[in-house]
């Protein structure tokens, strides 16, 4: 099902009981890809969930989307565009209490699942809106620390859970910034698990499957 009703373009599966509000599972695409991309997973997750998967806001040439620019420079290389960024990374949070006025899911059990780019904003609407969330699923990726809040130390992380990996030989975002992300969520004493596998940048059956596990057991 589509909708263009709330303030990003999204695919939904709704969940497949009726007994309870549902736990709601958002997806956020990888750069210059779009809303079908992830949703290829859908059927294949656990069917009490309420599934959305989102569209990022910028528009590409010849096709597909992303939440920010990346920008190539000759002197400094590839770099993001920090202040594209910020806006998704809001919007992404205000997409969320969208969601839950509209659609009968349980607003204590919201799960981020990203991929690349996803991912980092995944990372970034966590960390800077913990209270929006339960779960997140963060497959290959990074924190991006000029998204983070100044005042990171005040907030409260007891809530979230994190699902992190990443592929080995992955030649698009190098696993090695990926590793620095469980010292990280250690040191803000926030719970999380982390996994590498032997692959590029991509999901792996059993990366999927080891997620799909992890989600299940916290819905």
């Amino acid at each position: 099902m589509t909708t263009q009703n709330l303030s990003l373009y999204h695919l939904t599966r709704p969940s497949k009981k009726s007994d309870k509000k549902a736990p709601l599972l958002i997806m956020l695409h990888g750069y210059g890809s779009d809303e079908n991309d992830l949703f290829s997973f859908a059927s294949e997750l656990p069917e009490e969930l309420f599934i959305i998967s989102a569209r990022a806001p910028f528009k590409m040439e010849p096709f597909g989307n992303a939440w920010y620019t990346i920008h190539w420079d000759t002197t400094s290389g590839k770099f993001s565009d920090t202040e594209q960024a910020s806006k998704s990374r809001d919007l992404i949070a205000n997409f969320i209490d969208e969601a839950v006025e509209t659609y009968d899911v349980d607003p204590a059990n919201v799960t981020l699942l990203g991929f690349s780019q996803g991912t980092i904003l995944s990372y970034a609407v966590a960390l800077n809106y913990p209270e929006k969330l339960k779960n997140i699923i963060a497959l290959s990726g990074y924190i991006n620390e000029d998204l983070l809040p100044e005042n990171i130390i005040d907030k409260d992380f007891t809530n979230l859970d994190f699902y992190c990996s990443h592929g080995s030989a992955d030649q698009v975002i190098p696993v090695e910034w990926a590793r620095k992300v469980k010292p990280f969520l250690d040191a803000h004493k926030i719970s999380n698990t982390y996994s590498e596998f032997p692959v590029g940048h991509g999901v792996a059956p059993q990366n999927f499957f080891e997620f799909k596990k992890w989600l299940k057991n916290r819905l």
